[in-house]
């Protein structure tokens, strides 16, 4: 790396203070972020998530709804992140032998990335599968959120409308 190439804080102004980034240079591309998280759990609570047995419901259907619905409130949720016109997030909610992974896709068009937004769907569905299964497993653990993929790719322009 260049030592003139620093790295450095985006999201903090000259003298230190927080700072939301001016994106509006930027060109608009497509943006695609993929992360993912884990939950473990008791083998019972497994059982009866598997038997759709939960007092409070169907946990991966709504697990999966309410990461999508975290999502799409990241700009809310998490300071200096802008808010974004979201074009696609899909969270998939698995059972393994352990406890249950969560995996998300987030997609955009704008000037920055949507790498928040993936992760703040993971989370949150993780969150929401604690909530929903905390009167029969006190041993749960969240973690392993991370981001496993974001790409970023510039719009096609039709050169029809520039003849």
């Amino acid at each position: 790396m260049c030592e003139d190439k620093k790295k450095s804080l985006s999201h903090v102004d000259q003298s230190g203070k927080a700072n939301m980034v001016d994106v509006g240079s930027k060109p608009v591309q497509l943006r695609t972020a993929m992360a993912q998280g884990h939950i473990s759990l008791s083998k019972e609570t497994l059982e009866l998530i598997r038997d759709n047995k939960m007092k409070k419901g169907d946990v991966l259907t709504i697990a999966e709804i309410a990461g999508i619905q975290g999502g799409k409130r990241t700009s809310e949720l998490i300071p200096l992140c802008h808010p974004l016109q979201i074009t696609k997030l899909d969270v998939k909610a698995t059972l393994d032998d352990t406890g249950v992974t969560v995996e998300s896709l987030a997609r955009c068009q704008g000037q920055t990335g949507i790498e928040m937004e993936a992760l703040t769907s993971v989370s949150i569905a993780l969150l929401t599968i604690y909530d929903m299964c905390k009167a029969v497993d006190t041993a749960m653990t969240v973690g392993d959120i991370r981001l496993t993929g974001k790409t970023k790719e510039d719009l096609q322009t039709d050169d029809r409308c520039n003849k």
